[in-house]
């Protein structure tokens, strides 16, 4: 095996949304280095079940339901 072909693995902590904190193995960042979560399984409705919302901008979902509807989605 080559040397030095694999990244540097050490320990991180992960921050997650509602401030928990647990620490794990990873080749993000350095030694130490605390990774802070934007989304995570506690917040995201994909994890939660929760409802997504869709944001009409400039009215683009309703001219794209307009567009497809006789499609039968």
């Amino acid at each position: 095996m080559k040397a030095e072909t694999h990244p540097d693995y050490h320990f991180i902590t992960v921050k997650m949304t509602d401030g928990t904190e647990y620490q794990t193995k990873s080749t993000w960042g350095k030694e130490g280095d605390v990774m802070s979560l934007d989304i995570d399984p506690t917040s995201h409705p994909a994890w939660t079940g929760g409802n997504a919302r869709l944001m009409d901008t400039g009215g683009r979902v309703s001219k794209f339901k307009n567009k497809y509807a006789g499609l039968g989605f």
